[in-house]
């Protein structure tokens, strides 16, 4: 089995962003939380001012391997926050911003079912109270050939997974996005294609390798409503419409789990959705993207890497496949 190292981001590839305010000691996340963040003590690091949100406490810069944190500056916040997909919401990149405080995420709870031994739900203040919380800062790469560095602060997927004991007949993990018509009005609309709630899936062992993790903030700060609150999968070597926002529902499955985009047009997304500017999107060339923040003057247009630069460490999960026909 091959060596897990986690990559290094170069600073020419983190955008920039205010300087970093010292972290707090444990905080209550008000309105939010019933109970205390457990991340272990803060350390002297930096994290970007954010509208809105809670500070949470986390393990960041100085602990954990090289490339999983970094002390330089990120996308700004408000390019985070601001430019979104979250079709619930609207399509607009601007909608999830102008409407998703219509939606509720207090109280929350995921549900874990399927192929595992101790099936049940667990609130979110006891996922937060469990799992020790870092900042992972990594690149974000839409299908849409548009990218970001955003530092999440969140916990490995793994170790969820794990406390509920998979079975032997686990080969897949599927997930759902809450689905709340009355307060999500994108799903209200007669021309949505998705088939909600929406629903994402990876291979058993992409869910637990370690870069795949389960986010509740971003900058410091609990998530804002547009870009997942508050707690959303990040996968940071597939295309971002992988890493699906507000989960509720976290089955296990023997049988490879429909997904959203690939019931919509299954031509156009396939299963893995890996990060490969050798596989074109049918309507547009992968090869390059758009980096944020980006305007028509300063396009800042910069090649794109295999697995969006985790080649090294995830390329292993995909030994003997033909990338092109398992897009």
């Amino acid at each position: 089995m091959a060596t897990f190292k986690a990559p290094h981001i170069p600073s020419s590839e983190i955008t920039a962003e205010s300087v970093y305010l010292q972290r707090r000691q444990f905080m209550k996340v008000a309105g939010l939380l019933a109970a205390p963040v457990m991340g272990g003590l803060a350390l002297d690091t930096k994290a970007a001012p954010m509208t809105g949100g809670v500070s949470l406490d986390y393990q960041a810069a100085a602990s954990g391997p090289e490339g999983y944190w970094t002390d330089e500056d990120a996308t700004p916040a408000g390019d985070i926050s601001s430019y979104c997909n979250f079709y619930e919401f609207g399509t607009d990149k601007g909608d999830p911003a102008k409407y998703s405080h219509e939606m509720s995420v207090d109280p929350w709870t995921i549900e874990v079912v399927g192929e595992v031994a101790k099936p049940g739900k667990i609130n979110l203040e006891d996922v937060l109270s469990r799992y020790a919380l870092e900042e992972r800062i990594y690149r974000l790469r839409c299908v849409e050939a548009w990218s970001m560095v955003v530092p999440w602060v969140g916990f490995s997927l793994a170790n969820l997974i794990k406390d509920f004991e998979p079975t032997s007949k686990a080969r897949y993990v599927a997930f759902e996005t809450l689905y709340r018509p009355s307060e999500m009005r994108g799903t209200r609309s007669y021309t949505s294609t998705i088939d909600w709630p929406y629903k994402e899936g990876l291979r058993m062992d992409e869910a637990m390798h370690p870069l795949a993790i389960l986010s509740v903030g971003m900058y410091g700060k609990t998530l804002p409503n547009q870009n997942g609150a508050p707690v959303r999968l990040v996968v940071p070597w597939k295309y971002g419409f992988k890493s699906i926002k507000s989960v509720v529902k976290i089955r296990l499955t023997e049988e490879q789990p429909p997904t959203s985009w690939q019931l919509s047009n299954a031509r156009e997304y396939g299963f893995y959705s890996n990060v490969n500017p050798e596989v074109n999107h049918p309507r547009w060339s992968q090869k390059y993207e758009r980096r944020l923040p980006s305007s028509l003057f300063s396009p800042n247009r910069i090649a794109t890497r295999k697995f969006n630069g985790y080649e090294e460490q995830v390329a292993s999960l995909y030994a003997g496949m033909d990338l092109k026909k398992n897009y």
